[in-house]
């Protein structure tokens, strides 16, 4: 059902009800993002796994790709409801694994159990949107994604780096739970108006590929991780498989960037891992190099959400059937900017608040470009393909920051070994970072369909 087949009086009640229930599950899950970034470091120091830092950030990850695959074919052919309702329970759940784990390895897991959550949420939330809003409100329908991060940005790491300093990080994921109740109490009711679709032909073969595509990502995580010979062969073994899978999981000619959709959906990807593997070690970074407390250094990540929303802002006031293309490349231009500065924070003695700055700036861009990439991509797809084309879009998002951020991490897990991070250290993960963003710089001209 569309929002063409509601009366007016109950289409409006129904978009005002998914506005805030789109608000408050957005918000528990930038809650428990931010506040997770803040206190893993204290984690990772007290588990004493330094060296598979980034497994507590790409299990998360890893996890949500087969929950992201079978979420899009549960919301083609039955709508977003029952993916909200179990997302939102995984993601509970493992939070509350993470919070009472005894060693790295069930942190890890509840992490995992998190990024599940997390997929089936991010999923059943666009094509809600696609469903629920016409293609004119579209674009103010993304920037509540946007908006609803600005308090868990603003209070999440301030939350969390407070009670990782003075009582302990495991508070940080026993919070989450609270936030489950009030966004299933608003959006359950009328969710039902938006259930029924088109079943799939391809069940099989996507979730197949989904596992496939999972093992394949495990497979480069774990081989980069280890900083080794055979670790190096175990991850460039991995990506055969992911590969294979992927031509299964994004639209025909994507990994190939074929204009229109395929680029489209690929451009997420390139910009998400250029701006999240860098994000990754921006806490860490202030706390060992500049010797900051864990609320100082979440409080320099915390402005990025206000500026995210500002972006997001600016590209809603666009048309909704506005070709996106120029948009998102002047984002990933502004993305790249910031990457490109945040090594003079560690290699000078310039005040840490420049990386607050400098961050906020990326975050304008990322603001920019990821909402547009959505619009566009909710404007090339049928509406049969929105779940699995939405589910493409987080697929390709999580692949590449994984790849990306294990890939750092490798760097990282050698000098760790070696003589230990030093502000070097993180200005090469930086720079890394930012060449990926100079790649979403020169190809997101490709989103534009040859026939624009």
């Amino acid at each position: 059902m569309t929002e063409t087949d509601l009366p007016d009086g109950l289409l409006s009640r129904t978009r005002i009800t998914f506005t805030l229930g789109i608000v408050s599950v957005m918000t528990l899950v930038g809650f428990e993002a931010w506040a997770t970034a803040t206190a893993m470091p204290a984690m990772a120091l007290e588990l004493k796994a330094l060296g598979g830092y980034t497994w507590a950030f790409n299990a998360y990850i890893v996890a949500s790709i087969l929950a992201m695959v079978i979420a899009g074919l549960r919301c083609d052919e039955r709508g977003p409801r029952g993916s909200l309702i179990g997302g939102v329970f995984a993601l509970a759940a493992g939070s509350l694994v993470a919070g009472f784990a005894p060693n790295y390895l069930v942190l890890v897991s509840g992490r995992a159990l998190q990024g599940v959550g997390a997929g089936a949420i991010i999923v059943a939330v666009y094509v809600l949107i696609a469903r629920a809003y016409p293609e004119s409100l579209r674009p103010k329908a993304f920037l509540l994604l946007s908006t609803a991060w600005i308090v868990p940005s603003l209070v999440g790491p301030v939350v969390a780096g407070w009670l990782t300093d003075n009582i302990g990080w495991r508070v940080v994921f026993w919070l989450v739970p609270f936030f489950v109740i009030l966004p299933m109490l608003l959006m359950l009711p009328r969710m039902g108006a938006y259930q029924g679709g088109t079943p799939s032909t391809a069940v099989a073969s996507r979730i197949g590929a989904g596992i496939v595509a999972t093992i394949g990502l495990v497979a480069i995580q774990d081989g980069l991780a280890r900083a080794s010979l055979m670790g190096v062969v175990e991850a460039a073994l991995g990506f055969v498989p992911l590969i294979i899978a992927g031509k299964h999981l994004v639209p025909k000619g994507a990994l190939l960037m074929a204009r229109g959709l395929p680029a489209t959906i690929m451009m997420r990807g390139i910009i998400a891992a250029a701006f999240f593997s860098a994000e990754v070690f921006v806490p860490l970074a202030l706390v060992e190099t500049r010797g900051v407390s864990y609320t100082i250094a979440g409080l320099t990540i915390a402005v990025s959400a206000v500026f995210w929303a500002a972006g997001s802002f600016a590209q809603s006031r666009l048309s909704g059937d506005a070709d996106r293309a120029p948009i998102v490349r002047l984002g990933a231009l502004i993305v790249a900017g910031c990457l490109f500065s945040l090594p003079l924070v560690v290699l000078t003695e310039l005040p840490v608040w420049i990386a607050s700055i400098s961050w906020a700036a990326g975050a304008f861009g990322m603001g920019l470009a990821m909402p547009s990439v959505s619009v566009q991509t909710m404007r090339l797809s049928p509406a049969s393909d929105q779940g699995v084309n939405s589910a493409a879009l987080q697929i390709v998002d999580s692949v590449l920051v994984v790849a990306v951020t294990a890939l750092l991490g490798l760097f990282y897990a050698a000098a760790v070994a070696g003589q230990g991070a030093t502000p070097t250290t993180y200005a090469l993960l930086w720079v890394i970072s930012a060449v990926m963003a100079v790649v979403g710089v020169i190809l997101a001209p490709r989103m534009r369909p040859r026939s624009a």
